[in-house]
């Protein structure tokens, strides 16, 4: 079962309802609460209620969190809203997870706030994927903090590591830490630290990874840990420069009569790398380290991206995430206490 804030995100229940929809149409097992203003829903759910009888239902939440509202005030006069219910119902043990494409301050806030933090963690991550010539690969921390220790790099590389082995089917994720460099000697004290207990822990540890790793790195890497200051700046970079891309080409297959011939002729192919890098078939960061499995879709997602989100909670829930990364940080916490 899993919770979706009907409500968030710029576009609502134009995205949320038709993406949640094809999910249920696409995987028979599927359970879904949609949570929001119950008038607003229950004439777009009429019909489906009854298709998908017993696998759908409506949890009715009288607020919602603007996009541009402070998590401080969401966190303390809107415990009514879509995004709070919904994430009330995982506590609760009614929903496996939830998925939002609302307010990110605000939904990391309510999640620590009412999930609590899983022992042994000491501050939460956001992990999501992007598209890198070897297909995709992981990273974390894309904002949640600004400055992180060694000791929380490390737990952002255990957390991590169960995500992907839970959502690429792979035994020892290879790990890489974030550097200006690949050398020993380069990086910050942070970092240095961070290698040294890396290198002593029980992960597939692979040493430093340059910038150039998070999509064209000459060796692949599965998981790229790093501070949240620094993730976040490297994930807007490259959706600028994904962006400026997008935008120059069809300037120039626009340009003039034989340009456009061109654009007919290169149609497959520009559709083919279309689908290799579209954003949306990377949608749903994942947040780490609270007790409950939160799905943060892009604000601006549309139904596509938002059935990609809805996707991730479900593979997270079916290898059960949280556990496996609980296990581990026990694990982890139990062998440097006895070494």
């Amino acid at each position: 079962m899993i919770s979706i804030d009907a409500m968030g995100g710029d576009h609502g229940v134009d995205t949320t309802v038709p993406a949640s929809l094809d999910c249920l149409r696409n995987n028979p097992a599927l359970q879904l609460i949609l949570v929001g203003d119950e008038q607003v829903l229950q004439p777009l759910l009429e019909t489906a209620m009854l298709e998908f009888k017993g696998r759908l239902s409506i949890q009715h939440a009288s607020e919602q969190v603007e996009m541009h509202e402070s998590p401080a005030k969401a966190l303390r006069l809107k415990k009514d809203s879509s995004m709070r219910v919904a994430i009330n119902l995982v506590k609760d043990g009614k929903a496996d997870a939830c998925v939002s494409a609302g307010n990110t301050g605000a939904l990391m806030a309510t999640a620590k706030f009412v999930l609590k933090m899983i022992p042994g963690i000491d501050r939460p991550a956001i992990m999501s994927s992007m598209p890198s010539i070897f297909g995709h690969t992981h990273v974390l921390d894309l904002g949640a903090n600004v400055d992180s220790s060694a000791e929380i790099l490390l737990q952002f590389a255990i957390m991590g590591t169960e995500v992907v082995k839970a959502l690429e089917d792979i035994a020892e994720p290879k790990v890489g830490l974030l550097n200006i460099g690949e050398e020993d000697s380069k990086g910050n004290e942070q970092v240095k630290a961070a290698a040294k207990l890396l290198e002593t822990s029980d992960l597939n540890y692979i040493g430093y990874v340059e910038g150039n790793s998070l999509n064209a790195g000459d060796k692949k890497v599965d998981l790229i840990v790093c501070d949240g200051f620094v993730g976040n700046i490297a994930l807007k970079s490259i959706e600028g420069a994904a962006k400026m891309i997008t935008s120059v080409m069809k300037d120039a297959f626009g340009k003039n009569i034989f340009t456009k011939c061109a654009a007919i002729i290169s149609y497959p192919i520009l559709k083919a790398i279309k689908n290799r890098i579209d954003p949306r078939l990377h949608n749903g960061a994942s947040f780490l380290g609270v007790k409950g499995l939160v799905i943060k879709s892009h604000g601006g997602a549309d139904a596509i991206a938002f059935k990609t989100a809805i996707h991730v909670a479900e593979v997270e829930v079916d290898k059960k995430v949280i556990q496996k990364i609980s296990e581990h940080v026990e694990l982890t916490l139990s062998q440097r206490e006895n070494a």
